[in-house]
């Protein structure tokens, strides 16, 4: 080589050596092959320079770089590589025109830069000075020091990524230990990944009860016949790689491990690759443990969170249900803290009979406990606890000959000295809605909760005792009269009906009390059946019965009342009649309890006097029949 040629290839390699000068910040291997064409081409005063890159494993090839944009736009497809053309790259380190083989027939000079047993690296040069292309010792020159400054180029960026990489891990491992949130820990795992590696593709592999960020790419961690080496990863927790040469990728499977579990698997997909690079693995691999630890301390926290949260809930409705409400305000707070914490859909507490036949919904229940679509769930929960004599947790309940509207279900048995008295049902329409810990704490609730109903139930069943006749069913008269009062303060009218059973003295003659009892009991049935829940129907003594009714005017009293005398003609057995008195009260008149009584009174005399089975009214001592 002559004294000019060793000057060009000194001005080469010193332009060469201007590239990886850090002050230009040119640290990545794609933007170095870029510049180091732009200085071959100008060197060698090139029409073209194209940079390949041949996978043998794979026995295909694609464009790493070019300066021509259309050919690098064009060619970046694979396409087969011959045996020949490997032996022909492995054999000579200048190939020259004829070259057999496309697209390398396009070029006149091909320059291998790398030669391994996997990859195998070339320059394409199409046109070029003539005086290089002739001269055979310069262009021998060129080809090593392109080799030469191509690995030690590869080898600076290596290291410079390195240290990105582990800067990286650094500044991750601060970000991951200064978080409680699990969002945010995987998040920062997808961020560092996509930063530090581009090319590859992520996603988290997580169980069904993470429910994360919809904006980071997560899957669900599932066995089945695509998911064996992630459930390895996941159950041994242990790095597993699955290689696909049709496919053209390596996989990388590595768990999230913390020192209590795996608490997912890290999916990394290397395209264009038989096996996955060392360096890489080992990166991911420190950074899959680091975010393990972190996903681990959040997890731990979260969960400390949570277990205050519950014991909150818990204390907070265990000093509600004991502050003496009514049973159907215990229901109506459950079910809110039930519809609230859980993000339940429907909330019923359910009351059974001893044998399970007969359910009855409590009021406070959401509505849709009260409608027939329900049926099928109250039965079916009904038997399930009936045969069991536990709790259901139901992810995605399916129903033969049934049309089912919830899949997730939750039902807890009520239980009172060993004894079922109910059950509280939750439900929600998408499957797998309610955790299991919610299950748990569920359960908890109507633990502390029962004795609550149970007492709410005996405290009015007590209270009910005291204001009801035990024999007919009806309200003690202490009762009406106190309703009587309150209404002629705070109502504008009413009516009263005083009611007597005729000859009942005679049918006890007759029949015997205990029939004169039966026939007490058959009149008030009847009165129950014909009044409205907030009329008051009550026994005012021996065989009479007495009816309030606030806010009816005395016509439909009286109509009422004569309805009365016909039912009870007609379903009687042994058949009575019964006679009435009717009278009424308004606020434009200065009125009484005692005066509105002593009028129905008289009348009810005045009935019995004149015949009986009949309805008589008297107003302001007057009669009106």
């Amino acid at each position: 080589m002559n004294l000019l040629e060793k000057e060009l290839i000194m001005n080469l390699k010193s332009r060469f050596f201007d590239l990886i000068d850090q002050d230009k910040g040119i640290h990545s291997y794609e933007e170095l092959l870029k510049e180091m064409l732009l200085v071959i081409q100008n060197f060698v005063q090139s029409e073209e320079l194209t940079f390949f890159n041949l996978q043998d494993w794979s026995k295909e090839m694609y464009v790493i770089t070019s300066t021509n944009e259309v050919r690098k736009t064009s060619e970046s497809i694979y396409q087969l590589i011959s045996e020949d053309l490997k032996e022909l790259v492995l054999n000579n380190s200048i190939i020259r025109q004829p070259i057999p083989f496309s697209p390398f027939d396009k070029y006149d000079l091909l320059l291998p830069i790398r030669r391994d047993n996997d990859n195998l690296e070339l320059l394409a040069i199409k046109g070029m000075a003539e005086k290089i292309y002739s001269s055979d010792s310069l262009i021998e020159h060129l080809a090593m020091e392109c080799t030469t400054f191509f690995h030690k180029a590869k080898g600076i960026c290596e290291v410079i990524l390195e240290e990105k990489r582990y800067k990286q891990l650094f500044r991750v491992t601060e970000k991951f230990h200064s978080s409680m949130n699990m969002d945010d820990v995987l998040g920062e795992i997808i961020f560092t990944l996509q930063e530090v590696y581009p090319s590859f593709t992520y996603y988290l592999m997580l169980s069904h009860d993470n429910n994360n960020n919809a904006k980071l790419p997560i899957k669900d961690l599932e066995y089945d016949s695509e998911n064996i080496s992630a459930m390895q990863a996941y159950v041994t927790g242990t790095i597993q790689l699955e290689d696909s040469v049709q496919e053209r990728k390596s996989i990388l499977y590595a768990p999230l491990k913390g020192k209590q579990g795996v608490y997912g698997v890290l999916q990394v997909i290397a395209p264009n690759t038989q096996t996955f690079p060392n360096n890489e693995m080992e990166f991911i691999m420190l950074l899959a443990n680091t975010a393990g630890s972190a996903l681990e301390n959040a997890q731990l926290y979260q969960q400390s969170r949570k277990l205050i949260s519950d014991l909150q809930l818990i204390n907070e409705t265990t000093r509600r249900l004991n502050s003496d409400l009514r049973l159907t305000e215990t229901i109506n707070f459950m079910t809110g803290q039930i519809q609230t914490s859980f993000v339940a859909e429907e909330v019923g507490f359910i009351l059974v009979s001893d044998n399970f036949e007969q359910v009855k919904v409590l009021k406070g229940s959401t509505d849709f406990f009260f409608s027939d679509d329900s049926q099928v769930y109250l039965e079916y929960i009904a038997r399930k606890i009936k045969t069991e004599k536990d709790s259901i947790f139901l992810g995605d309940l399916l129903l033969e000959n049934a049309s089912i509207q919830f899949r997730s279900v939750m039902a807890v048995p009520m239980v009172q000295t060993d004894v079922i008295m109910g059950f509280a049902l939750v439900l929600h329409r998408l499957p797998y809605h309610f955790s299991f810990e919610t299950f748990k704490l569920m359960q908890s609730l109507i633990h502390h909760s029962t004795l609550a109903f149970s007492n709410s139930m005996l405290r009015e069943e007590l209270e009910k005792m005291v204001i009801t006749d035990h024999l007919t069913k009806l309200h003690s008269r202490n009762y009406l009269n106190e309703n009587i009062h309150r209404s002629m303060t705070e109502d504008a009218f009413g009516s009263f009906i005083l009611i007597d059973i005729d000859n009942f003295k005679q049918i006890n003659d007759s029949y015997g009390h205990q029939v004169g009892d039966e026939v007490l009991i058959q009149v008030a049935s009847i009165i129950h059946e014909n009044i409205r829940e907030s009329d008051i129907g009550a026994r005012w003594g021996g065989e009479e019965l007495a009816i309030y009714l606030p806010r009816i005017p005395l016509r439909v009293a009286v109509s009422i009342a004569e309805r009365l005398v016909m039912k009870v003609n007609e379903l009687t057995a042994p058949r009575i009649t019964i006679s009435c008195g009717v009278s009424s009260w308004t606020k434009e008149k200065d009125d009484s309890y005692t005066r509105l009584f002593k009028r129905a009174d008289q009348a009810l005399y005045l009935a019995k006097e004149t015949g009986k089975n009949k309805v008589v009214v008297q107003e302001d001592e007057e009669l009106i029949n």
